[in-house]
Formats: structure tokens, C-alpha cells, sequence
């Protein structure tokens, strides 16, 4: 349970960096250093849930988004279709992209919600 109220502020948080700093007028962010933070910040929140649900197994090395495709497509397939679309708009999107349209970064966030509710769920049951 620990994990998931990590997994929510660091939603929390990337949702501050968006209102506070990146500044949203007429529907776009104003700075792209800003939206890259807070994608990358949503993103690791993401990380850290499923991690609460699909352990540890391989401590040694850094898991790749692959290994996170292989896992939940054992586990669940909607919630795979879920970190897909996180993985586009809060990592490749956001993060390095600094995809500057505000309608992107709410679906993503979002999306990001929807995922750490799902392993909140899941550590529940």
C-alpha cells in the first residue's frame, strides 16, 4: 500500500509542476522544460504501481518496457493497452518530447490514474 500513495504523489506532483510552472494558456503549456518533468514524474508513478503489483523479480538490472509489456500481457491485457498508452504520452510524448498541447497531458495523466487504481486493486485483493 506503501507504494500506491507513492504511485498517487508522484502523480500529484506532476500535476503541480503542469499548473504552477509549466503554465497553460489557450490550451498549450508555455514551457516544454516543465511538461518533460512532469511526464517524467507521472511516468516513474506509473513504474512504481506496477511494480507494488508485479514485484521484483530482477533486481539487478533496470526493467525495460518490454519486460513491463511481458508481465502484464500475462496479467491482464486491457491494463497492457493502458501502460501502452502511458508509456507513448507520459514517457515519449511528454518526457522527451515536451509535447507542448495541455489535451495530451491530461490524457496521460489520466491514464496514469487509471493504471495505479488498478494495482491498488490488485495489492487489495
Amino acid at each position: 500500500m506503501k507504494d500506491i500513495t507513492e504511485a498517487k504523489r508522484y502523480i500529484s506532483n506532476a500535476k503541480e509542476i503542469l499548473r504552477e510552472k509549466a503554465i497553460k494558456e489557450d490550451g498549450y503549456y508555455k514551457d516544454r522544460k516543465y511538461v518533460k518533468m512532469a511526464g517524467h514524474t507521472a511516468y516513474a508513478g506509473v513504474l512504481v504501481a506496477l511494480d507494488s503489483v508485479l514485484g521484483n523479480k530482477s533486481k539487478k538490472t533496470r526493467k525495460s518496457v518490454e519486460w513491463y509489456q511481458k508481465e502484464l500481457s500475462l496479467v491482464d491485457k486491457k491494463i497492457l493497452s493502458h501502460f501502452s498508452a502511458a508509456y507513448d504520452i507520459l514517457h515519449l510524448s511528454m518526457s522527451y518530447d515536451g509535447v507542448l498541447n495541455a489535451a495530451i497531458s491530461k490524457e496521460g495523466l489520466e491514464i496514469a490514474e487509471k493504471i495505479i487504481t488498478w494495482a491498488e486493486q490488485k495489492t487489495q485483493a
